[in-house]
């Protein structure tokens, strides 16, 4: 059974090495996560100004399609008397 036995200064050498495996683990695991939320922020600023573009061409579109609207000559009604003429012969 003695062969099976550490010396103290072994186990400390063992603490030591396993508490240096946990710090460098712990310091990977903070720079994952500080990589991870900054990609996370640059998708949502990305989202945000995709966003915004969308919504200012959704609105010159709609501005777009009311100005080619009211500069098309009205039909009214003109028409609606042809084809009252029409449905009356």
């Amino acid at each position: 059974m003695s062969g099976s036995r550490i010396s103290p200064e072994e186990a400390q050498l063992r603490a030591q090495s396993k508490a240096t495996l946990a710090a460098q683990r712990r310091a990977e695991a903070e720079t994952a996560l500080e990589a991870l939320r900054a990609e996370q922020l640059a998708v949502r600023e990305r989202t945000a100004r995709l966003r915004a573009l969308r919504l200012a061409k959704e609105a010159a579109d709609a501005e777009a399609a009311s100005a080619l609207q009211s500069a098309l000559p009205r039909r009214g009604s003109a028409k609606s008397g042809a084809r009252s003429r029409r449905v009356s012969s």
